[in-house]
């Protein structure tokens, strides 16, 4: 082992002095600062700060996050404990106590505090160092035996239920048993003989689920509080927290011990929590909630209904006022909304805790704006002040939970944010149908199973979406949140049924008609009609906000968008052109699909041309929208991508229509003949011709692999006259429309290219066709050629494709895929297992993996410009939207990203945080 190494044993460790693990604070000075988050966590760096400015905090000390660390790798060294027992030493002669022992017995919280904020993920201890003698004393300092009894089963059930892991509803059991017993309507009325009675009823819960007696040593119980609190940093709760906020697991939580104060004293004593600020809309008023005669877990807890911090001012107006003073000179040294955390014991104030307050997207924008209104940040900080995520805020409705009562049935991915109130249908033909149009419209959640290509129109009319299977890049996710419509996807606790139109859950179940609610930013599937309400209105700050941020921004921000509707939304977010049109989505629209089936069931290149024909109008119709409504930013048009057994009729479902019509009833019958229709079907007889001969067809395209089989360039290759009308449909249009006086700026993307021959020829059908346009229209338009990026071949051959792509987009959904393995599609069988394992961190669909597919992409630019400098690089995938992979684009150098419509706000964030970071970075630079 190097002189350099860290001691890895804790022998090695006891021997080293090097590591300070306990940090006290009390009596106007602290060990520490508010600069220590990573050392003290939030919380302790909180304390040492406000007992350094002189405010009114209970001393105690802090066992640093190292600790944490230690403990979950090998066990604390001895090291750790002799520091402990100096702390506690030196906190026993500041209050000239002894835990829990003497006359005045000290009593001691123990609580989590990790460096970024957790509420309520982690374990804490009340009124640590109570036994049976001290519980005595205790009474007879306070004069006040129901106090005493009250502290003493608080800690009873709260050690037994975080030190000795016995489930609270054992102790609640007991409690509720004793209210009844004495008819007793609040815990409040419980006097201090039935407490004593809860207290022994207690104990015999701990000897009965914990097989030992509940421990009477004061030093006995701290050690064992302080581990099962390293101990929390693993539940799984706190595990959950961190995957979905992206927190480190190895950070790890210091452990605060601190000197009790009591809010349960009787009428002068109380406690609260609150902020500087409304966190809900940042509106610069004081908010809280408090309760007199209690402790923090009553407030939290909702035990019993808390009281609005205003009130306290009619209670105890010098304790209101010291209050607002102290929490407003905190807002101004720490310069952001504050959360904070007070007792009162006998009419005196003390403040146990203080941090940066979690807030709502519009609160954070509000709160931004304002304090660099009042001086206390610069813009440039403002920026950074919001989550650019949270700006979903300002665009989707939300529920009104407040009306009525909220049953959750489920809970499933966010996969598109906002709310959605419906009445339940099970088929996209059945949402049209339902959902009606004009003074008739209906709101419909469509329930699936999961959704495929052929449920666009109906995923167009729903209010919602809602599937029980399927990822955060699913159809359903990927479509819903391109149209900004609330999906909750993966709802695996669902059981759709859709031949017999049934949702089964929880014992309960559900037909068409029924109504239910989503909540897409939460993923939860609730009971019932909630009413709504409509976004934000405060569009003016968030336009200040972002006018801020615009300058720092390096990387431009394109939508995906297929339609001129999507667009033009898109394009009022701030979009700087369409980065991916999935032309794919045009073929499923009624008017359509007959022709898009005609030429797949076409057995020869004539017939195959003549349906292709039919379609050229309507695909130049929609791609002049699109040019149209964009005006000379550039929109980038993917060829056909997906597999042709996709427009389709599936297969088995095929089988089965065969097997079943011999014995058909006349009604079956007519359903079969009004779904087949489109195919030319008038009667029983052309089924009985027509269905064996669709099998056929999709038999020879059926393929066990499909996203990796006959799709994007492959089709162009195997049928070149789809790659010419999808072509000369382009070209057309650019020339319609510029012609009209507007400029274009195509761009022609070749899907699924991994080797370079298949870009020269499908770019040379793409510039012939061109060519031939121009000459029969007499006038050129500028336009580009390039190619998606998503096969890893297709990355370490981009030197060598660049010699005929003029630009890179980075299909990072399909990339994720090839790369990994994985199904975007199936992930959800893995995924769960693999985050709780600590496998993967986070959903690799849903954030970039920088160091696999994010290498791929690196190279990939790298080796692309080494052949074509002025190579024009962009993003595609989901990742697009995401602000961290957003990050990455910044950092690798990509000209662009593209999102879904409803993800540009938080893209634009994204990007200029991303390009503010480098300019401080620089400057930091400087400075040193």
């Amino acid at each position: 082992m190097s002189t350099s190494t860290l001691p890895e044993t804790r022998e090695e460790r006891a021997t080293s002095s090097a590591t300070k693990y306990v940090y006290s604070f009390g009596g106007g000075k602290a060990d520490g600062n508010g600069k220590m988050k990573d050392v003290l966590g939030g919380k302790g760096a909180g304390l040492a700060e406000m007992t350094n400015a002189g405010l009114p905090v209970p001393p105690g000390f802090t066992i640093q996050t190292e600790a944490c660390r230690e403990y979950m790798r090998d066990g604390l060294s001895p090291e750790v404990d002799r520091q402990m027992n100096d702390a506690l030493t030196k906190l026993e002669a500041l209050q000239g106590q002894k835990l829990g022992a003497g006359d005045n017995p000290l009593l001691v919280s123990v609580r989590s505090g990790a460096k970024f904020s957790m509420p309520g993920m982690m374990d804490t201890i009340l009124n640590l160092g109570l036994n049976d003698k001290s519980v005595e004393a205790l009474a007879k300092r306070s004069n006040n035996p129901r106090f005493a009894a009250d502290s003493y089963r608080r800690l009873i059930q709260m050690f037994g239920n975080v030190v000795l892991d016995i489930e609270k509803a054992a102790f609640d059991e007991v409690f509720e048993a004793k209210k009844k017993q004495k008819k007793a309507k609040l815990d409040t009325d419980l006097d201090a003989k039935a407490l004593h009675e809860v207290i022994a009823e207690y104990k015999k819960v701990v000897k009965k689920h914990a097989r030992r007696d509940f421990p009477q040593d004061p030093h006995e119980q701290l050690v064992m509080a302080r581990d099962a609190v390293f101990r929390s940093w693993q539940n799984e709760r706190a595990k959950h927290y961190r995957r979905i906020n992206n927190i480190d697991d190895m950070l790890g939580t210091a452990v605060n011990v601190q000197a009790m104060v009591f809010g349960n004293l009787g009428d002068t004593s109380g406690t609260g929590v609150g902020f500087t600020r409304n966190p809900a809309t940042g509106v610069n008023e004081f908010y809280g909630e408090f309760l007199m005669n209690a402790q923090g877990e009553d407030v939290v807890a909702g035990i019993r209904t808390p009281v609005h911090i205003s009130e306290l001012h009619k209670i105890m107006p010098h304790v209101y006022d010291q209050l607002r003073d102290i929490t407003t000179r905190l807002e101004k040294h720490y310069k952001d909304m504050q959360d904070f955390e007070f007792t009162i014991q006998d009419g005196k104030l003390y403040m146990l805790q203080t941090r940066n307050g979690k807030r709502t997207g519009l609160a954070a924008v509000k709160v931004a704006i304002e304090m660099v209104n009042e001086g206390l940040i610069t813009k440039e900080e403002a920026i950074f002040r919001v989550d650019p995520n949270q700006l979903y805020d300002f665009l989707v409705p939300r529920l009104d939970e407040k009306s009525t009562k909220v049953e959750v049935l489920a809970t499933g991915l966010p996969a598109s944010p906002g709310a959605a109130v419906g009445q339940i249908v099970f088929t996209a033909d059945e949402a049209v149908e339902k959902a009606g149009h004009g003074s008739k419209k209906n709101p419909v959640i469509l329930v699936r199973a999961e959704t495929t290509p052929e449920d666009i129109h109906g995923m167009e009319v729903a209010a919602g979406i809602l599937t029980s299977r399927g990822g955060m890049t699913s159809h359903a996710a990927v479509v819903t949140r391109g149209m900004g419509k609330c999906c909750v996807a993966g709802a695996g606790d669902i059981e759709v049924n859709e031949r017999t139109k049934e949702m089964r859950v929880k014992g309960q179940v559900f037909h068409e008609g029924d109504w239910i609610s989503l909540d897409g930013t939460t993923g939860r599937v609730i009971k019932g009609k909630l009413n709504t309400m409509p976004p934000s209105a405060e569009n003016e700050e968030l336009q200040t906000l972002l006018s801020w941020a615009e300058p720092f921004r390096k990387i431009g921000v394109r939508a995906n968008a297929d339609i001129p509707r999507d667009a033009i939304q898109a394009k009022a977010f701030g979009a700087e052109g369409i980065g991916l049109c999935r032309t794919e989505h045009m073929f499923f629209a009624p008017d359509r699909i007959p022709h898009m089936r005609a030429m797949i069931l076409a057995d020869n290149e004539k017939d195959r041309r003549k349906a292709l024909a039919k379609l050229l109008p309507y695909q130049r119709k929609d791609f002049e929208g699109l040019l149209e409504a964009m005006a000379g930013l550039p929109v980038t048009i993917r060829l056909l991508d997906p597999p042709l057994h996709e427009f389709l009729p599936k297969r088995e479902k095929l089988m089965v229509d065969i097997a079943t019509l011999p014995h058909a009833g006349a009604k079956q019958k007519k359903a079969l003949l009004e779904e087949y229709k489109e195919y030319g079907a008038k009667g029983v007889n052309d089924l009985k011709k027509l269905l064996p001969e669709l099998l056929r067809r999709v038999e020879e395209l059926h393929e066990f692999n499909p996203m990796l089989g006959h799709r994007g360039c492959r089709l162009g290759i195997t049928y070149p006259e789809i790659t010419e009308m999808q072509a000369r449909a382009i070209f057309e249009a650019a020339v319609a429309v510029e012609k009209k006086g507007i400029k274009t700026h195509a761009e022609v993307m070749i899907p699924l290219i991994g080797i370079v021959k298949e870009m020269s020829n499908q770019g040379a059908i793409v510039k012939r066709v061109a060519d031939e346009v121009f000459k029969e229209k007499g006038k050129k338009v500028h336009y580009l050629v390039g190619t998606m990026i998503e096969l890893p071949r297709a990355a370490l051959v981009a030197d060598e494709i660049a010699k005929e792509a003029e630009f890179f987009s980075f299909g990072t959904n399909d990339l994720t895929q090839t790369t990994f393995g994985f199904s975007r599609d199936d992930i959800n069988k893995v995924l769960p297992t693999y985050l709780a394992e600590g496998i993967l961190k986070q959903d690799p669909f849903a954030v970039i993996d920088r160091d696999g597919v994010g290498e791929l992409v690196r190279i990939g630019i790298e080796r692309g410009r080494r052949t074509r400098p002025n190579l024009e690089v962009g993003i595609c995938g989901e990742h697009g939207g995401d602000p961290s992979s957003v990050e990455f684009c910044h950092q690798v150098g990509m000209d662009y990203v593209a999102c879904s419509p409803f993800r540009v706000l938080t893209a634009r964030l994204a990007a200029a945080q991303a390009g503010a970071s480098d300019k401080l970075r620089v400057e930091g630079g400087r400075t040193k």
